[in-house]
């Protein structure tokens, strides 16, 4: 038989880990072919990049998912263990589990809302809908546009990788976050040199500020930063600090950047403000290294070209 699809293995790997003990997912893998009798040439087909077996990526699509929906929990990196929630599943399980029946689970349903991750902001409603919720199985995949297929594939894997960001920051130490954010910053030219920057960014703080870089490489203005690696939401009094030291130093802009998020009276704080005050939680700055290559890598690039109707045009 065929490699089947992730969400039709998710069932078969959730059963892998009945036993409560931890497992390494290449370990799962080989146990999941057994279970589904999986030919050799099955487990050794590979994507169409080549970088890796179908099985590989699946599985390890199908262990993503039933982490975010709190079925499987990670002590480490590659390393799963079912919850409680799990066990409580395979007591009478489902003929699927699929991304219909994890979203019935709060943390899953809000990691796919539209509004959770900021790419997905414009999207088309209705292939914003697909891609948080997954293809309802009463559609066929043929029934949407190649186009359509390649979006919502290339969001599921932003989601992924966004979320995979934001579990390496919240592991890693406030030093590290620190590095980061420094890094972030002058990929984006603000700070002048990596070295400049370094200096400034994750000194003590002072009133709320934390450092103070260049917004432009001449250092004609300056702004103030506050970057912490805070655990919980970000509140009011946070911001109002800030401001406060701000004023204090007559400076016109300041960034409060965080690996969590901000309270709705916090972001209203800050549009209150007379100064330029600007806010990037977690999921932002996750955005942000994505797109200035900050902590990733490119694994493929696909160019899709079009007819060039000129070209073909009568003269």
């Amino acid at each position: 038989m065929a490699v089947p699809d992730f969400q039709s293995l998710t069932l078969p790997v959730l059963k892998e880990f009945a036993d409560g003990l931890e497992h390494p997912t290449k370990d799962i893998r080989q146990r999941v072919a057994n279970q589904l009798g999986l030919t050799p040439e099955d487990v050794a087909e590979m994507v169409p990049s080549g970088t890796q077996t179908r099985l590989a990526n699946r599985v390890a699509w199908a262990h993503v998912y039933m982490k975010r929906a709190g079925l499987l929990s990670s002590s480490r990196r590659g390393i799963y263990q079912i919850t409680e929630r799990g066990q409580e599943v395979l007591k009478s399980p489902p003929n699927r589990i699929d991304i219909e029946f994890m979203n019935k689970y709060p943390e899953f349903a809000g990691f796919r809302s539209p509004g959770a991750l900021p790419h997905l902001k414009g999207t088309d409603p209705a292939l914003a809908k697909i891609m948080t919720e997954g293809l309802p199985m009463s559609i066929d995949a043929a029934a949407l546009t190649p186009d359509e297929q390649v979006h919502i594939g290339a969001a599921r894997i932003k989601d992924n990788l966004i979320a995979q960001i934001l579990e390496r920051i919240k592991t890693g130490s406030p030093a590290a976050f620190e590095r980061l954010v420094v890094d972030v910053l002058v990929a984006m030219d603000y700070g002048g040199s990596h070295e400049d920057a370094a200096q400034v960014v994750g000194k003590s703080g002072d009133g709320g500020i934390d450092g103070i870089i260049k917004q432009d490489r001449l250092g004609l203005e300056s702004i103030y930063v506050q970057a912490k690696r805070w655990e919980g939401t970000v509140g009011r009094p946070v911001i109002q600090q800030f401001v406060g030291a701000l004023h204090e130093r007559k400076a016109r802009k300041g960034v409060v950047i965080t690996s969590s998020s901000f309270t709705k009276d916090a972001i209203q704080s800050a549009k209150d403000q007379s100064l330029t005050i600007i806010l990037i939680d977690g999921v932002q700055l996750a955005e942000f290294m994505i797109e200035f290559g900050v902590g990733v890598s490119d694994v493929e690039t696909i160019k899709i070209k079009r007819l060039d109707e000129d070209y073909f045009g009568e003269e």
